[in-house]
């Protein structure tokens, strides 16, 4: 088993790589892609009825777990002008992709989004 990263940029991968291992996630291809305002726009428009850009949008593929061949994670897809933070963005798109949502559940995705973030920066700061 392995996680696909070809499709997501480098400078990513630790956020992407965190963020499965925090949810038990161990194989799978997913793609992370950097649009600008007017594509998340158009994409947030078409596909969730909200006529405004926004800063993140995930649309997973195999939501019911295992299918034949490699499990497709599906697509990240993060406007930089809308983000406080883009590794953030994709913390928080990769957990959607792996089935959480934060506004049906109790708190259950935000606060593995922060132990995820947590852990990145103290990452970095170990690295110096």
């Amino acid at each position: 088993m392995s996680i696909d990263l070809e499709d997501v940029p480098a400078e990513f991968g630790p956020a992407v790589l965190a963020t499965l291992e925090a949810v038990d996630v161990d194989e799978g291809h997913l793609a992370v892609e950097l649009v600008g305002e007017d594509r998340i726009h158009e994409l947030n428009l078409e596909f969730r009825d909200r006529d405004r850009p926004t800063d993140v949008l995930s649309f997973p593929v195999d939501e019911d777990g295992p299918s034949a061949g490699p499990r497709e994670l599906g697509d990240v897809v993060i406007c930089p002008e809308h983000c406080t933070d883009v590794t953030e963005a994709v913390v928080h798109g990769v957990l959607h992709l792996c089935g959480f949502d934060h506004e049906t559940d109790s708190g259950e995705m935000l606060a593995i989004q922060d132990r995820v973030m947590e852990s990145l920066t103290r990452k970095d700061f170990s690295s110096n």
